[in-house]
């Protein structure tokens, strides 16, 4: 039986351009910048690595500076983890909105994880 999975979605202002950010979250070379150790593709199969362990995913949606969607090619329950980009029409600030689905016993880690990710993709950015 598969584990219980519970969405979450989580929101941070990025201080950057939606293209440039855009680039960090589709592209192998941007995303090995904060999101892995490494990370190849083949065509919509991305591999991703950390610490020597080896995750494919299979990049499913992907709208130009707007949005990109993974689906892991794993697990059995269709799982993805999505980036939305928003740019506020008002101020033009962007917000990037991470949309996951994780364990029901793992969200605080989960949550954590992305938190201490997303810092690290703002020091590659310059957005802290």
């Amino acid at each position: 039986m598969a584990e219980q999975k519970k969405k979450i979605e989580l929101e941070y202002l990025i201080n950057t351009s939606p293209v440039i950010l855009y680039i960090r979250l589709s592209t192998p070379s941007g995303l090995a910048e904060w999101f892995a150790d490494k990370v190849t593709a083949d065509g919509k199969v991305f591999t991703f690595v950390w610490s020597g362990v080896e995750e494919k995913a299979e990049q499913i949606l992907r709208k130009e500076n707007k949005l990109v969607r993974y689906q892991w090619i794993e697990e059995e329950d269709n799982i993805w983890f999505e980036f939305q980009i928003n740019v506020d029409e008002l101020t033009g600030d962007v917000a990037l909105l991470v949309t996951d689905h994780v364990d029901i016993e793992e969200v605080s880690d989960s949550i954590d994880l992305w938190d201490k990710q997303i810092d690290v993709l703002k020091r590659c950015l310059g957005s802290l």
